[in-house]
């Protein structure tokens, strides 16, 4: 890039470096966020389609969650990558809803579009596009319902509307019960606030078996065996002691030699190796505990005096893994075995080895009151175990949603439509050119209700009519479209709830990347790296290929 001066070109910018200005930046940004949002569109709803990634190791997954698809696929354009930012943000926060807010963020540039050809300027539609946000997070706040916590029936149907649609939609109502069971039994409540660690809740997956056979564990499951074929393979009224140590001769903190001159001392030297382990295995014993886990490697002699005293043992168990086991048997994880006592001791009910095709599985189970479980998740080959799994982490994200919040909607679009017959009254008392891009966001959030339309085979046209005059009527605004009869009915009555919190959060983030998108009048993009050269600082001086020529 250059300037002229005095009839000199003045250098400002490296050569190969890449400028798109005005119109012509905003209209690539655009179509970019546009193909983002065409490309998960049709995996909306319960008839949306699935998606099959293939990656450069050949390796291939089939889902139509928005998330995995959006960071699977190898985006190069800034513009797209904030699209995909999105998804991600959305999954953080609140677990599902991906797909909607990047659709609704793809709708409202598109529309946004339309106002820039009628010359009205970018800030404009920003200014008008944060008033409309506002409004709708304020109108979804007003339509929305209150639930109980302990309303297990509520929160399985707010599970299965998360399912449907995906892999694992022929198992929903039985996954949608080990869900719902694996949340409130991690559940924590102090007065009227209630916090849920998805965390707590451990998943685990084994080929094998359907997606029925899917099983919510009192407990932990560790993909691990025992130490020694030798050990019982089956403990009941199991005592746990969890270490994070290793039960082996440790070796001294500083350099040292030692000199052996006599058989006899090396005999004594192995000797005192031998009755370190025996005493370490003894204090377990001592101390009533018939399991251990333990964090690090257990030496081979202490595997030999461990079964001698019938104890079962897994070593090299994963420190997240450890902490879950404190918090669902009640043990005490320790460093030092000199003051090991009862009071570390934790309880389960049965601790066993299982072996599940072709591997060896340790079940804790029966753990009364466990605030950490497990779900063990089946499935006939890998990537409908992934799928399954895929499904489970929305729930898990929904559900905890709905219970801190404790605020439900009705889904099938009904709250899209109801936002945007709001925002259409709204943008009237606003007046001026902001009116224009109010009225525009609310024609976006009716993308929701016509997406789930078009991918059950509807015709757009005539359920958005429909939709439209059946929030015209009192109590309307649960009215939804039911894609399986094609028919719009009341999504109460026919079990799809979505959480407010869900809701919010695609409108709040699809809105600020629109007006982040839309704000942008110039790209400058570094120089593509040489590489024939190896792109060194010499050649250009570039920060990588950022998909402009």
């Amino acid at each position: 890039m250059a300037a002229q001066l005095s009839g000199q070109p003045v250098l400002i910018l490296k050569e190969g470096t890449g400028r798109t200005t005005g119109r012509d930046a905003q209209r690539t940004n655009i179509t970019a966020a546009k193909v983002i949002a065409e490309s998960v569109k049709t995996t909306l709803g319960p008839r949306g389609m699935d998606k099959m990634l293939v990656d450069n190791l050949g390796d291939v997954t089939v889902t139509n969650d928005g998330v995995t698809i959006l960071k699977e696929m190898d985006v190069e354009h800034p513009a797209a990558k904030m699209m995909v930012e999105i998804a991600k943000t959305q999954e953080d926060v609140v677990g599902d809803g991906t797909t909607t807010s990047v659709v609704l963020a793809g709708e409202l540039l598109k529309r946004a579009e339309e106002l820039l050809e009628q010359d009205i300027h970018p800030t404009v539609i920003a200014s008008g596009y944060r008033m409309a946000a506002e409004k709708a997070r304020m109108v979804l706040k007003d339509i929305a319902k209150d639930v109980d916590i302990d309303d297990e029936e509520t929160l399985k149907k707010v599970a299965i509307t998360s399912m449907t649609g995906k892999g694992a939609e022929k198992a929903k109502e039985h996954l949608a019960g080990v869900v719902v069971k694996a949340v409130r039994a991690v559940v924590d409540i102090d007065g009227d606030t209630v916090t849920i660690d998805p965390d707590n809740i451990q998943t685990q997956k084994k080929e094998g078996g359907g997606i029925e056979d899917t099983e919510l564990i009192q407990g932990i499951v560790l993909d691990k065996e025992r130490v020694h074929a030798s050990m019982p393979r089956r403990v009941e009224d199991a005592k746990i002691c969890l270490i994070n140590s290793a039960l082996e001769v440790k070796e001294t903190e500083v350099d040292a030699k030692i000199n052996i001159t006599d058989p006899n001392q090396l005999k004594a030297f192995i000797d005192e190796e031998e009755k370190m382990l025996k005493d370490m295995v003894e204090k377990i014993k001592d101390a009533g505990a018939n399991v251990v886990i333990c964090q690090k490697g257990i030496d081979d002699m202490a595997q030999h005096y461990l079964v001698k005293e019938g104890i079962f043992a897994v070593r090299r168990a994963k420190k997240s893994d450890m902490e879950k086991l404190s918090r669902a048997t009640g043990a005490r994880i320790v460093t030092n075995l000199d003051g090991l006592s009862n009071d570390d001791i934790g309880h389960a009910g049965v601790v066993e080895e299982v072996k599940i095709g072709d591997d060896e599985m340790v079940f804790i189970r029966e753990c009364k009151q466990p605030k950490a479980v497990s779900i063990l998740i089946r499935g006939g080959t890998e990537h409908i175990v992934d799928e399954v799994e895929r499904s489970i982490q929305d729930c898990l994200g929904v559900l905890p949603a709905v219970m801190e919040d404790r605020k439900v909607l009705a889904g099938g679009g009904a709250p899209e439509v109801g936002v945007a017959r709001e925002l259409r009254k709204y943008a009237k008392s606003i007046g001026g050119r902001e009116q224009l891009a109010i009225e525009a966001f609310a024609d976006s959030m009716e993308v929701i209700p016509r997406a789930l339309a078009e991918n059950a085979g509807l015709d757009p046209i005539d359920v958005l009519v429909d939709l439209r005059a059946r929030h015209e009527d009192d109590g309307g605004e649960t009215m939804g479209i039911d894609v399986i009869s094609g028919r719009v009915k009341d999504m109460y009555e026919e079990g799809v709830i979505e959480p407010l919190k869900v809701k919010i959060q695609a409108v709040d983030s699809a809105g600020e990347a629109a007006v982040m998108i839309l704000r942008i009048d110039d790209v400058i993009a570094a120089s593509k790296l040489d590489k024939e050269g190896g792109g060194g600082p010499s050649d250009s001086g570039g920060v990588g290929d950022t998909g402009f020529e």
